[in-house]
């Protein structure tokens, strides 16, 4: 099968979590045997055009006039992003499907799947009113229209989670048999070659203090402020802690000040953004992980913590909610509440069975559930159901017009029949 993918990120370029999503889904599919091209955003000093271990990618620039506003930014790179997708077709052929991957590229989806009558997939990632709370001005309007244009445009809907399922139905109406859960998943080897590494773990805490850190986007639905609210509750019960908050956001004042408010700046530490392979050393040697978000669609970074086998603490939102069990493959607590969220973290500091145990079958459980080769069946199965339905609207519309032709025929003929009757008659 030949699939476009159509995405805003891909490696090196990293926003959010649709970048590893589209890279680790491209990878897998190659290795089953399908053409992947990836039509993408040029940033930095990173080629045009390569070819990432059988992944054809391709970038585009944005056009060198300056946009009014961010939404302007996005239809100039859509432009580009059709012009790129046409050039590779006429000089390869048609792609089998185009999958299509959240709003930032509806408008390029949506332009090359009626230009060349091709099925296309979309994944909704996240939602623009999840992420805010509801939809409150101009913008987040037409973020949230173009979602629903994208999903009415699609053959075929993906979310990665039962909790995006019920969103995106309730939000934007669409049949509940078109939309399909594929949970995303880890590459399995990312910790090959990382262990606890000790001189790197003294850059952040002492030997005998326990790192409780958190990574992602400093941004309000990640909830670090309710980490920050729970420290003192947690240092008051268990003094050795150090809290590492690893990743870059416009928080970042305000969390510092928050620490610095509460009087535990020295037992806060923010390290910035991490290499990958910081983050996942991060991983090793962190005591507890902790993810508290008031929005999460589906909670990569949660598994990540998982399969590094580090207990793990986890808000009850979203996705977040179906990948963790309570007590069993790691801990909950009550979103946006700071003192459950130091309950549930205290119970892992003194309980050292129970940390091992939700470790160990939280590792468990990504193996199982979250591998890209079965993550990868799943989404061919999704791409040959689009396929199959286009083929079918396009032999429905075929019978329609023949049938419309041929009832065009039957009138003119009654008609040239009644006249000649008239005629007789006269």
């Amino acid at each position: 099968m030949k699939i476009l993918m159509l995405t805003w990120e891909y490696p090196p370029r990293i926003v959010g979590g649709i970048a590893k999503v589209v890279y680790d889904l491209s990878k897998r599919l190659i290795k089953d045997g399908h053409e992947v091209t990836v039509v993408t955003y040029k940033e930095g000093d990173v080629p045009y055009y390569e070819n990432d271990k059988g992944v054809e990618v391709y970038r585009v620039d944005n056009y060198i006039i300056n946009p009014n506003n961010f939404i302007d930014w996005i239809l100039q790179l859509n432009f580009n992003l059709v012009a790129k997708a046409n050039e590779i077709m006429n000089k390869n052929g048609k792609f089998d499907v185009i999958h299509a991957h959240d709003w930032l590229v509806a408008n390029a989806a949506k332009t090359l799947k009626n230009s060349y009558n091709i099925p296309m997939v979309a994944t909704i990632h996240a939602t623009e009113s999840g992420r805010n709370g509801g939809i409150r001005d101009e913008q987040q309007r037409y973020i949230n229209d173009t979602e629903w244009m994208l999903t009415y445009e699609a053959s075929e809907v993906i979310v990665n989670s039962n909790y995006m399922k019920s969103e995106v139905q309730r939000l934007f109406g669409l049949p509940f048999e078109k939309i399909n859960v594929v949970p995303n998943g880890i590459n399995l080897n990312i910790y090959n070659g990382i262990e606890r590494n000790y001189e790197f773990r003294r850059r952040y805490a002492r030997d005998n203090e326990k790192i409780v850190m958190c990574a992602g986007r400093l941004v309000y639905e990640k909830g670090f402020q309710y980490l920050i609210d729970a420290a003192p509750k947690i240092l008051r019960n268990y003094n050795d802690v150090k809290f590492i908050i690893a990743g870059k956001g416009g928080m970042l004042e305000e969390l510092r000040a928050k620490a610095n408010y509460l009087g535990i700046t020295d037992k806060v530490y923010f390290t910035g953004q991490l290499t990958p392979k910081e983050l996942y050393t991060m991983y090793r040697c962190a005591d507890i992980a902790v993810f508290p978000s008031t929005y999460e669609p589906f909670g990569l970074v949660a598994i990540e913590g998982m399969y590094a086998g580090t207990p793990i603490v986890v808000s009850d939102v979203g996705g977040l909610n179906e990948i963790v069990e309570h007590g069993v493959t790691g801990m909950k607590s009550y979103a946006g509440n700071s003192n459950s969220l130091a309950d549930s973290i205290l119970a892992l500091l003194f309980d050292h069975q129970l940390a091992y145990n939700v470790a160990k079958n939280g590792k468990a459980k990504v193996k199982e559930v979250y591998n890209w080769t079965k993550i990868a069946q799943d989404t061919h199965f999704i791409y040959q159901k689009a396929i199959c339905e286009t083929v079918a609207e396009k032999q429905a519309k075929e019978i329609e017009q023949e049938r419309a032709k041929k009832t065009k025929k039957l009138r003119q003929s009654n008609l040239i029949n009644f006249v000649k009757q008239e005629t007789t008659y006269a």
